[in-house]
């Protein structure tokens, strides 16, 4: 398979000297020799000045004679080349591609939204011109496959698979990373470099979200609880010791679950607790 090959162009200020000169002996020589032969003098000048190509900084220009592919010109310049050159410019300047929210199955099965920023440029522009059809359009198709393939090889989160190690909520540069090695092996054949890849969307689908929010506010209330009750155990245990331990009060285990369970209300309710004053005894 054919690489990229640099061609050395030659200066177009030199051909545009040449062409003048040409021209210009031209129509001199219509117009004193009254000879028609210097007619292709000037039909020559025009032809080497379809020659004539500009290329801009961070772009080249890829020719090709009857089918056959001849070079890319990297640098930019004035530059004159062959007239029957087809030339095609192709820009290797770096761009973005901002993927619409994509409508996928993560590996749990749940549907999610998932939308990724992809910065890429040319590296081979033989590969861009020839070994695809439009390596614009291949890139948009192919990001959005990588896109699937990976949102399908990885959990949302670990709520449902707690033995995941990655996931796409979390993952980070490690999902980055994964995406990056992927969207390269499959965008290598248009000769184009990913030089970054990054999830900037992700949500579940509108059917789950609501189901999954209720579903994440429990889990944060049962953990919020589980602290709580931890906490006021230990609280209810150092009161007890220290009571003991000052003998400030003889309770009996009666006395104890009693306090034990009045503290606990205090402590683990979610509402200022209402105090009520007992005037006699413990037990009345």
């Amino acid at each position: 398979m054919k690489q990229e090959q640099t061609f050395s162009a030659i200066s177009g200020f030199a051909m545009a000297f040449v062409c003048f000169l040409l021209l210009l002996g031209g129509i001199l020589g219509i117009i004193f020799l009254r000879n028609p032969i210097f007619i292709l003098l000037i039909l020559l000048a025009v032809i080497c000045m379809a020659g004539f190509t500009v290329v801009n900084p961070n772009q080249s220009a890829v020719l090709v004679l009857f089918g056959a592919y001849k070079g890319t010109i990297l640098n930019n310049g004035f530059f004159w080349v062959n007239p029957l050159f087809v030339k095609k410019k192709i820009s290797l300047r770096a761009r973005n591609l901002d993927s619409d929210p994509l409508k996928v199955n993560d590996k749990i099965g749940n549907p999610i939204m998932i939308g990724v920023v992809l910065v890429w440029r040319v590296k081979d522009t033989y590969k861009a011109a020839f070994d695809v059809n439009n390596y614009e359009n291949f890139v948009s198709i192919q990001s959005e496959a990588a896109i699937r393939h990976m949102a399908g090889a990885y959990p949302y989160d670990n709520f449902e698979d707690e033995k995941a190690e990655i996931t796409l909520r979390s993952g980070g540069n490690e999902v980055s990373e994964l995406l990056e090695k992927e969207l390269t092996e499959r965008l290598a054949i248009a000769g184009i470099e990913v030089m970054e890849a990054r999830i900037n969307y992700l949500a579940y689908a509108s059917e789950i979200a609501g189901a999954m929010l209720r579903r994440q506010q429990a889990t944060a209330v049962v953990a919020a609880r589980f602290k709580i009750v931890e906490g006021a155990v230990s609280m209810v245990e150092m009161a007890l010791e220290e009571l003991a331990d000052k003998d400030i009060v003889d309770l009996d285990e009666d006395k104890k679950a009693t306090m034990v369970s009045n503290l606990m209300v205090v402590l683990c309710s979610d509402k200022d607790a209402t105090p009520v004053l007992n005037t006699g005894s413990l037990y009345q």
